[in-house]
């Protein structure tokens, strides 16, 4: 027997993914609402679709009508509970989506996010039981303040992520020592004013660590900028789903489901979501989470170079890839 020996590095590959120009989220619903009927699923898909013309789209690609490639999906709200299945569900989402006239290409479960990356996480260091969440977390790279001395614990001890300082806290304090006077927090690089966010990202829960929305929605979006691989592979692949054969469970469901059609790639180089003002919260998180996120420096040079290519304008950071919008009541 024959034994070769070499250099990890020497073998490994950072795979490039397809790219569309633009990923639509078609909104975002809480399982809840899916659950007691308290959206009207078709007038909700109508409201989207005045947003979502072919003109509108190629305008926020930045590329011209003609050549635009745009992909459209939805997540599904599974994570904290999921008493309805993809049998259920996914006929819905369709059929409501193709009454005003949209198409779904693509269906995700937000568990995915969530959910072991199996052996091939071990292999690339991250625990034996790490998910996709786990590995966003070890690519955080949180941005101190001015004057940071350490005393708040990094994210992956405390699970809250900032942008800037908070106000001191006023504790114990020592005899003969003088009151500690309040200061406002302050964020970082602030525009004239300060929006400070203290967001959590995870806290333990028996049985295990519970990923906050804010958190899953950072992981859906770096999935749809296709930045995630692991040893150099993409961290989730789509796969192929007939709708008229379905599982029962969300556990049986891809992380990412490609319905029938000619979809274009699911990641993209922009994202845009069209969803409720009440998202804005946790959008406004995501964005922040975003920016102190650190992903592989080889995939990032191979999307700036391909844009390039492209001739398709794309921002160095990835919040400013991402919009949104927010519809009222």
């Amino acid at each position: 027997m024959d034994v070769v020996f070499a250099e990890t590095s020497a073998t490994d590959r950072t795979v490039e993914i397809p790219l569309s120009h633009l990923s639509v989220e078609l909104g975002h619903l809480y399982m809840e609402e899916l659950v007691d009927g308290s959206v009207d699923l078709a007038t909700y898909f109508g409201r989207i679709a005045s947003w979502t013309g072919p003109d509108q789209l190629a305008d926020l690609a930045r590329v011209p009508r003609a050549r635009l490639r745009a992909s459209t999906c939805v997540l599904v709200d599974d994570y904290a509970a999921a008493p309805l299945g993809p049998d259920v569900v996914v006929p819905r989402l369709i059929a409501a989506a193709r009454s005003a006239g949209l198409t779904i290409d693509y269906i995700a479960r937000e568990s995915g996010c969530a959910a072991p990356l199996g052996g091939v996480g071990a292999l690339a260091g991250l625990p034996p039981a790490a998910s996709l969440a786990d590995l966003v977390e070890s690519l955080i790279v949180a941005d101190p303040a001015a004057g940071f001395n350490g005393s708040r614990p990094p994210p992956h001890e405390n699970g809250w992520l900032c942008n800037g300082v908070r106000s001191p806290a006023d504790g114990a304090r020592q005899a003969m020592r003088a009151p500690v006077a309040w200061q406002p927090p302050v964020e970082n690089r602030a525009h004239r004013h300060s929006i400070f966010l203290d967001v959590e990202i995870w806290r333990e829960q028996a049985p295990g660590r519970l990923w906050s929305c804010p958190f899953l929605a950072t992981v859906w979006q770096l999935l749809r900028l296709g930045q995630l691989r692991v040893l150099g592979q993409p961290a989730v692949t789509q796969v192929d789903i007939d709708p008229d054969d379905l599982p029962t469970t969300w556990t049986q469901f891809p992380t990412i489901a490609r319905l029938p059609g000619r979809a274009a790639p699911f990641a993209a180089y922009r994202t845009l979501s069209v969803l409720d003002g009440r998202f804005v919260p946790v959008e406004h998180a995501v964005r922040m989470t975003l920016g102190q996120v650190a992903v592989d420096p080889t995939v990032a040079e191979q999307t700036l170079r391909r844009a390039g290519r492209e001739k398709v304008p794309l921002p160095a950071e990835l919040p400013d890839r991402v919009g949104h919008v927010f519809l009222g009541g």
